[in-house]
C-alpha cells in the first residue's frame, strides 16, 4: 500500500515540478539546465529517503511518503539553480535537540528550526543550586555563533564562498545591474522598473542639498582632521534639524515602527545626508566648494559630481569612468549581512530612536581597524612594505604574532571571499590605471606567498575584499583618507534595508545582551 501511494505521490510531485519549471522557463536556459534541475530534485529526494531509512529504520516506501508529506507542508529551503535563479526544495534543518542536564538529571527536548535553537528554550534549563538561580545562558564572546535576527535580505555561505542579495546571486547582479537597482532591491525586495528607478533617483538627488548649518559644521574643522570624526559631526548636524529626529523627542508614539511611509522617507533622507556629508568632507579637506547634485543623475553620479570629479578629457561633470567603476564596486559592498556596523545601527535602532542618529553608531563602528577601517590599514601596510621583496619579512611577523595582516582572513569565509574574483575582474578592466600604483605588486605578492604557506592554508585564511578594493579607489584618483568614508557610504543601503525590515516586519525588541557575573554574590541578608 505504501509503495503504491508513494508512486502516485512521486508522479504528482514531478508534474508540479514540470509546471514550476515551465512557468519560470525564462530563468532556466535550455533543456540541459531543465534536466539538471529535475535530476537535482530527484537526487535530493533519494538522499532524504536514504537518510530516513538509515536513521529511523523505515522502509523505503514509508520514508518516501514521510519526505513527500514534508513537501506538502511547505517546509522549504533554497536550492541554487544555474546562473542566478533560486528554487525551493525541502528543508532538512529542522528537528529537535535532546539535552540532558547532569546537574539536575533532567532531560529537555528543544525544537530546532532553520538550523537554530531558541535561546529562550535554553533559558528554561535551570539549576536551583546556582548562585543566581536563573536559566542556563549561552556564553558567546564576539557573537561567534549567535543569531539575533531573522532576515531575507542577504545570504552568505562562508564555506563555499557565495553571496546572495534577496533572490539573486551577487555575481548576477554585478554583471547585469547597476548600484541604484541593487540598493532598491535590498531595501524594497524587488528590482525597480524604469519609472520606479527614475523616481528613486529624483528623490535622492532632491535631498542632496545640505542645510547651511551642516556646511558650517564641517567647515569648522581643520582640513587635516580625521575624516570619520568630520562625518560624525556632519550627520549629527543633519540629525539636529531632521524632522524624524525631532518627532521622536518627547513623544511616546514610535515615529517609525509599522509606518512604511515614514520609514521610506527617512531612508531617502539618510542616504542623501550620508552622500552629501562624504562629499562635503572631501571638498573641505581639499579647499574646494561642493558641486550641487543634478536632479536627473544617478546616486553614484551625484556623489562623483558633488566631490568635483571631472572627466579629464572633456572637463564634464561627473567623470563617467569613475561613476561606472563605483557603480560596480559598490554592488560588492552594498550589504554583508549582520556586520559589526549593521549590528551597531540596529542595536541603537532597537530603542526606536531616529535612523540618522543610528548612522552615527554605524560610522563609529565602521572605521574601526577590525572592521571597515581594515581597507585603509591594508593599503598602509603595502606602503610600509614598499616592495614585493619585503613581503616574506611581513609574513614572518604575522606568523609570530608581531603584526596583523589586514585584508587577509575573514570571520565568515573559510575560502576566498567571493567578491575578490569580481574585484580582480575590475582591476583587469582598469589595468592601465591600477598597475601605475606600485602597491598592487605588493598586494599580489602577499596573496601569492600566503596562498602557499601552511600557516595560512591550514587556518583557511584567504584574501578578502579589503586586500584589493583600495586599489580601485586609488586608481580612480581618490586619496586614501576618503576610502573608509566611501566604503561606509556604499554599505548604507544594506544597513537601512535591515532597519526597514526591523521597523516593518519584526516589531520592537530592545537589544539587551546578558552578562556572566564572575564575582561573589552576597546573600540578600548581608548588609554592606
Amino acid at each position: 500500500m505504501a509503495s503504491r501511494t508513494l508512486t502516485i505521490c512521486l508522479l504528482s510531485y514531478l508534474l508540479q515540478i514540470l509546471g514550476i519549471a515551465f512557468r519560470m522557463g525564462k530563468n532556466i536556459s535550455g533543456y540541459l539546465d531543465f534536466a539538471w534541475y529535475v535530476g537535482r530534485v530527484i537526487t535530493t529526494m533519494v538522499f532524504l529517503c536514504v537518510r530516513q531509512v538509515a536513521m529511523q529504520s523505515l522502509s523505503v516506501a514509508t520514508a518516501g511518503l514521510h519526505i513527500l508529506s514534508r513537501l506538502g507542508n511547505n517546509t522549504w529551503t533554497l536550492l541554487q539553480l544555474p546562473g542566478h535563479f533560486l528554487q525551493p526544495i525541502t528543508d532538512i534543518s529542522s528537528g529537535t535537540l535532546t539535552v540532558r542536564d547532569n546537574r539536575t538529571d533532567l532531560q529537555y527536548l528543544i525544537p530546532i528550526t532553520q538550523n537554530a535553537i531558541d535561546a529562550v528554550d535554553v533559558g528554561r534549563i535551570v539549576d536551583p543550586s546556582h548562585q543566581s538561580q536563573s536559566g542556563l545562558r549561552v556564553f558567546d564572546p564576539g557573537y561567534l555563533n549567535t543569531a539575533c535576527i531573522k532576515s531575507n535580505i542577504t545570504f552568505i555561505d562562508g564555506q563555499r564562498g557565495y553571496i546572495q542579495y534577496r533572490q539573486f546571486s551577487i555575481e548576477y547582479l554585478f554583471e547585469n545591474h547597476d548600484y541604484e537597482e541593487v540598493i532598491y532591491l535590498l531595501i524594497w525586495g524587488k528590482l525597480p522598473d524604469k519609472p520606479e528607478k527614475e523616481h528613486f533617483q529624483r528623490k535622492l538627488a532632491a535631498s542632496c542639498v545640505p542645510p547651511e548649518h551642516v556646511v558650517q559644521t564641517i567647515a569648522s574643522f581643520s582640513r587635516d582632521s580625521s575624516t570619520s570624526t568630520m562625518m560624525i559631526a556632519g550627520i549629527a548636524a543633519y540629525a539636529s534639524q531632521d524632522e524624524g529626529a525631532i518627532s521622536i523627542m518627547g513623544s511616546a508614539r514610535p515615529a517609525y515602527l509599522g509606518r512604511a511611509g515614514q520609514v521610506d522617507a527617512a531612508i531617502i533622507r539618510c542616504m542623501s545626508a550620508l552622500a552629501t556629508v562624504v562629499a562635503l568632507v572631501y571638498c573641505h579637506k581639499r579647499g574646494k566648494d561642493l558641486t550641487p547634485a543634478h536632479p536627473s543623475d544617478s546616486f553614484v553620479a551625484n556623489v562623483v559630481r558633488m566631490m568635483g570629479f571631472r572627466d579629464k578629457r572633456s572637463s564634464v561633470l561627473p567623470d563617467v569612468g569613475i561613476q561606472r567603476c563605483l557603480e560596480k564596486l559598490w554592488i560588492l559592498y552594498a550589504d554583508h549581512g549582520m556586520t559589526n556596523s549593521t549590528a551597531a545601527f540596529l542595536h541603537a535602532a532597537s530603542t526606536l530612536t531616529d535612523p540618522l542618529s543610528c548612522c552615527i553608531s554605524a560610522i563609529v563602528s565602521g572605521y574601526g581597524p577590525l572592521h571597515g577601517g581594515a581597507i585603509d590599514l591594508a593599503y598602509k601596510t603595502f606602503e610600509k612594505i614598499k616592495t614585493p621583496n619585503e613581503v616574506y619579512s611581513l609574513i614572518t611577523a604575522v606568523k609570530t604574532n608581531k603584526q596583523r595582516l589586514y585584508g587577509y582572513g575573514h570571520r565568515i569565509y573559510k575560502t576566498v571571499d567571493p567578491r575578490v574574483k569580481l574585484i580582480h575582474r575590475m582591476i583587469d578592466q582598469h589595468r592601465d590605471k591600477v598597475e601605475s600604483n606600485p602597491m598592487l605588486a605588493v598586494a599580489l605578492e602577499i596573496d601569492r606567498v600566503a596562498n602557499d604557506d601552511e600557516y595560512f592554508t591550514s587556518r583557511n585564511l584567504k584574501a578578502n575584499a579589503d586586500l584589493y578594493g583600495c586599489f580601485l579607489y586609488t586608481a580612480m584618483g581618490f586619496e586614501t583618507d576618503i576610502i573608509v568614508a566611501m566604503a561606509s557610504l556604499s554599505r548604507a543601503a544594506g544597513v537601512l534595508a535591515h532597519w526597514r525590515e526591523a521597523m516593518l516586519e519584526r516589531g520592537p525588541a530592545l537589544w539587551r545582551p546578558k552578562q556572566i557575573f564572575t564575582g561573589k554574590v552576597l546573600s540578600p541578608t548581608v548588609k554592606t
